[in-house]
This record gives structure tokens, C-alpha cells and sequence, in this order.
């Protein structure tokens, strides 16, 4: 028999390598807390940096994201994050360019298309899992105001402006919406069957408009989301964002899911440790606060919240990578089991 769990995890930004890197050590592990497969599904939105740049100049889906969860699943991965992660400074052309978005550049050049490159570079690296771009068409984010205005693309939205501080970021209406151009974006075959043959699956952390969200509003993915037997979870954000999600707590972030995906989370996770004073007031000044909570509202939107200490502090608030896969496992020993024994048609 078959040991350990089947996983997909799915986001973008800095949120899913984090959740990556303290999954893999459980991957064909001993024990209870094994895993058997491990599947990342990445957003392809981005605009910015590097990414921005090459996906303007050569067509090719941004890189940054997949480079990250490529070096969160390494066996090495520090050295490799040194060496993928390289940035080209001076006068040249290659300047703000990272070493691994060049090479994924290449190898899609070599192999013909992005998906084969980022399995070619999985099987060079033998990295603990597989990584799936969520979908293989150039799709943009637009976001709709409650103003009425529109934003397209995810800078815009995200106001991730290099170098600005978020004190100092002009402000704009509250997103009501978000979609992709084009609205009728298919995922990648393979992301939907690993999504059939979870028996977890795992949303976030990360920015809910621009890292979240993109995935959950290609609809036939979210369809899939809706119709698995798997246990969902989605890992709530620390800290709010601003542009993104001022003013949230908790269950806004959840009701913005299933305004955009339906229900597609049974299980959210909570942050259970308020940060230092220190950090709160050094966040504050960027606009930014500890995500509140309402325990109540969250059940009325049918979902379970489970709290864990998933927070290390340094200069700013992160998630951590252990702290963080030890409540995914907490959580599916208390929920995820009995469903896997139905399943199986035991008692």
C-alpha cells in the first residue's frame, strides 16, 4: 500500500516556496508525516522585475516564481539559491537579470516550451517534488474597483513598484473583482490530474489578489478544486498588504476566495501568536497590521479555522517553513484522516 500523503500546493511569490521548504524534508520520509508526492502549481501572472522584462522581450512566461520553488525543493538549496538567485549588476544588459530566470529562459528556447523546461530543470536538479505552471497562456491580471476603475496587470495591482516604500505608494479603491485576460485560460493537464489525486490540498500563503487568486480564477482549476475529495486548506496571511488587502481580517480574505472559486477551503489557518510590539509598530508605519480574526464568521462561511504558531521574526514578520509544515500535518491528523479511511471504504 501506497505510504504517505499525495500534496498539491498552490500560490506564488514567496508564500508557496516557504510552505515548499518545510514540506520537502517529509518527502518519502519515515514515519506518519510522509509525503509520497509533493506537487506545486504556480501562479504566471507576474510582471514585474526580471520576470516583467523577459516576458516582454521573449514571450515567455515569468520565470521568478518557478525559479523560487525550484530552489525551495533542492537538495542543496543553498547553494543553489546562491547560484539561481545571482543577480547581474554594472551597465550590461543583464542587469537585474537572476542567473535561474536566464536559465529557464534557455532551456525553454532548447526544449520548445516552458512546462518542458521547468521539468527539465527538476530532473537536472533532482528536486523533491514537481512543479507545474498553472497555466501555459500568457494571461494577465485586471482587477476591478469598488470605484469602478480597473487596474490591469500585477504591478498595477499589487503597486510593487521597485524601490517605493508602501508608506509612500499612491493609494487606490478597494478591489472588489479580480480575472485574467483572457478569461477562458485552460491550466496544464497535469496540474488538474495531480489535483484529482490529492489528498491535500493547499492554498497559500501569499498576496491574495495577485499570488492567491490567480490560480482560483482559472475556472476549469477551480472546478477541480470544488469537485475533489481532498481536505483544502488555505493558509490565511500575517500581515495585511497594502493596495491589496488593507483593512482585511481573516474571513474578508476567505469571503474574497469563494466570491472568485466558490468553496473551495474547508480548513483555514490562523496565525495564533500576535507579533512583538516592535514589529507591529515598524509594519505600522508601511500601512500594514496584524491580520484580525473573527472565529464565528469564519464557521458562517463554512469553513473550519485552526490556529498554529506559524510566525519567526527577524527585521520583519515571515512564516516558517517547519512551523508551518508541522500544523499542515497537526491539521490533517485531526481532519484529513477519517476522510482518508472513507476513501479506502474503512470504518
Amino acid at each position: 500500500m501506497r505510504q504517505g500523503l499525495n500534496i498539491v500546493a498552490m500560490g506564488g511569490g514567496t508564500g508557496l516556496s516557504t510552505l515548499l521548504r518545510g514540506l520537502k524534508t517529509h518527502v518519502e520520509a519515515d514515519g506518519a508525516w510522509s509525503i509520497a508526492r509533493l506537487v506545486a502549481l504556480v501562479t504566471v501572472t507576474d510582471e514585474g522585475g526580471s520576470s516583467g522584462v523577459l516576458r516582454r522581450q521573449f514571450g515567455m512566461l515569468p520565470p521568478g516564481d518557478v525559479r523560487n520553488c525550484i530552489v525551495a525543493l533542492a537538495e542543496e538549496e543553498q547553494l543553489l539559491s546562491q547560484v539561481f538567485n545571482y543577480r547581474f549588476a554594472g551597465d550590461s544588459e543583464f542587469k537585474g537579470h537572476s542567473l535561474g530566470n536566464l536559465l529557464l529562459m534557455a532551456m525553454t528556447d532548447i526544449t520548445g516550451s516552458f512546462e518542458d523546461a521547468v521539468l527539465a530543470a527538476s530532473e537536472v536538479l533532482a528536486i523533491r517534488g514537481e512543479i507545474f505552471p498553472s497555466t501555459l497562456q500568457d494571461v494577465r491580471l485586471r482587477a476591478t474597483l469598488e470605484d469602478g476603475s480597473e487596474l490591469v496587470g500585477e504591478v498595477a495591482i499589487s503597486g510593487s513598484f521597485l524601490g517605493e516604500k508602501a508608506s509612500t505608494k499612491p493609494r487606490h479603491a478597494r478591489i472588489a473583482s479580480i480575472a485574467i485576460d483572457p478569461p477562458d485560460a485552460t491550466p496544464v493537464a497535469r496540474a488538474l490530474e495531480a489535483v484529482a489525486e490529492a489528498d491535500l490540498i493547499i492554498v497559500g500563503p501569499g498576496s491574495l489578489y495577485t499570488s492567491v487568486l490567480p490560480n482560483l480564477v482559472i475556472k476549469p482549476l477551480a472546478e477541480a478544486l470544488r469537485q475533489s475529495r481532498a481536505l483544502r486548506v488555505y493558509i490565511c496571511n500575517v500581515m495585511t498588504q497594502p493596495g491589496e488587502t488593507d483593512d482585511y481580517a481573516a474571513e474578508d480574505h476567505l469571503s474574497a476566495i469563494i466570491e472568485h472559486a466558490g468553496l473551495v477551503v474547508d480548513v483555514m489557518v490562523i496565525n495564533g501568536r500576535k507579533p512583538s510590539e516592535p514589529i507591529i509598530a515598524a509594519y505600522a508605519v508601511e500601512n500594514q497590521h496584524p491580520v484580525p480574526f473573527d472565529v464565528g464568521r469564519v464557521r458562517e462561511l463554512g469553513v473550519t479555522p485552526f490556529f498554529g504558531d506559524i510566525i519567526s521574526e527577524g527585521n520583519y514578520v515571515r512564516h516558517d517553513s517547519r512551523a508551518l509544515a508541522d500544523t499542515i500535518f497537526r491539521l490533517y491528523d485531526r481532519y484529513g484522516r477519517a476522510r482518508e479511511r472513507m476513501r479506502r471504504g474503512e470504518p
